[in-house]
């Protein structure tokens, strides 16, 4: 096949082939008919053709771009006024190394003197495998830019109100957090005065009522019926000492003051095993030298350890229908001295859906519990298969340093 020889016509028309007859009729046509620019360069980097479009998207005459070179005319400089060298130029390259390319972030230069983002591809032109030069094709993108840097503007005031957002919420999520582990501070306050007032102001009560009794009873061995009457209200003395001691138990059981969280964990699991009469596995392994943190903070951290330990054995017995119960209370030792606690029972399970429910106060009082002190609780239910709840809970320092 010959080679396709082109020369400039005037102005006001394209370059039309002197070579092809027809076909080369038919693709000066197809050149004039597309709506990019399309523009061919020799091996010096001048150009041989240019279409309509291009020469007026560059705002030049059509014999004004004829045998100019185009990085010179329209390539010359980048966006930031930095020159672009001649050697750096992909469209060039197209023909000096055979790479094409399609470049879609940089401009292009008008004959005006302004620059326009643009959206070029350059391939090398072939007569015998041999590069001749290079076509180009190339396409005015300002407005698609535009509406690109108006949308990732966009995006980005959504990400800083978003995250503006999610900070607010964060620090109210903080502060109702805080403001709960303040009023739950207050409630066990609350609940120790009262215990202590029970049992000092009830109890001695009961107590001298029960010594009167049995004063009256001592005086009454004549009167049968009298002395039952005694003996009757000294029943319903003992049965109300042993309703006021649970009562003082549940508002502040003693024996978290007496013995410490581990022994009542330890009690208060018996107490729940002997009160439902469930088939229970009971383990219990604290390791040496690994004391319940000390000081307001730690007797904070304990009754919040603690109360989440009533909920879950609760929880059992309240809703499982559990004909046995698995209770694991583990204590590593430092340095990351941590408290585990697993209550798994046979019951009949739940649904996550149910589990995470708004309106599931216990579950979610258990876990804010948690939360404050940087522990966690997992709960794994399956419906008609049982549930697994897992308390972590990392010790604090005895220092109290990691205390909130």
């Amino acid at each position: 096949m010959p080679s396709l020889t082109l020369r400039p016509t005037p102005s006001s028309a394209p370059i039309v082939p002197t070579e092809g007859g027809a076909w080369t009729e038919q693709l000066q046509l197809l050149l004039e008919s597309t709506g990019e620019g399309i523009f061919g360069v020799d091996m010096f980097g001048c150009c041989n053709f240019v279409n309509s479009a291009a020469a007026e998207m560059l705002g030049y005459a059509t014999d004004a771009v004829l045998g100019r070179n185009m990085h010179e005319l329209i390539h010359h400089t980048h966006a930031d006024g930095i020159p672009y060298p001649e050697a750096d130029c992909p469209i060039f390259n197209a023909f000096r190394r055979g790479l094409p390319c399609r470049i879609d972030n940089e401009v292009l230069w008008r004959a005006d003197g302004s620059a326009f983002s643009a959206e070029y591809s350059s391939h090398p032109i072939l007569d015998g495998g041999v590069v001749q030069g290079a076509v180009v094709t190339m396409r005015d993108i300002t407005e698609r830019k535009r509406s690109e840097s108006l949308l990732q503007q966009s995006h980005e005031q959504l990400e800083r109100r978003v995250a503006e957002r999610t900070a607010e919420l964060t620090q109210a999520l903080g502060a109702l957090r805080e403001l709960s582990a303040y009023s739950e501070s207050v409630r066990e306050e609350e609940r120790t005065r009262i215990a202590r007032e029970i049992h000092d102001e009830l109890g001695s009560l009961l107590v001298a009522l029960k010594m009167d009794v049995g004063w009256v009873e001592k005086r009454v061995q004549d009167r049968p019926e009298l002395r039952g009457k005694c003996l009757g209200m000294g029943r319903t003395i003992d049965t109300a000492v042993d309703n006021l001691g649970r009562i003082i138990t549940d508002l502040r059981p003693s024996i978290l003051d007496h013995q410490g969280l581990w022994a009542a964990l330890e009690w208060q699991a018996q107490e729940f095993i002997e009160t439902t009469e469930l088939r229970a596995d009971l383990q219990m392994h604290v390791a040496a030298h690994t004391d319940p943190p000390s000081g307001p903070g730690g007797d904070r951290w304990a009754i919040a350890v603690f109360r989440i330990f009533q909920e879950m054995l609760s929880n059992v017995a309240r809703h499982a229908q559990a004909h046995s119960v698995r209770i694991r209370l583990y204590v590593d030792g430092p340095p990351q001295a941590t408290l585990h606690v697993e209550v798994r029972d046979d019951g009949v399970g739940a649904e996550p859906s149910a589990l995470n429910h708004p309106r599931s106060y216990g579950v979610m009082g258990m876990r804010e519990r948690a939360g404050h002190f940087g522990g966690t609780l997992e709960i794994d239910s399956v419906p008609r298969h049982g549930t697994c709840v897992r308390l972590t809970m990392p010790i604090p320092l005895p220092s109290g340093e990691s205390l909130p």
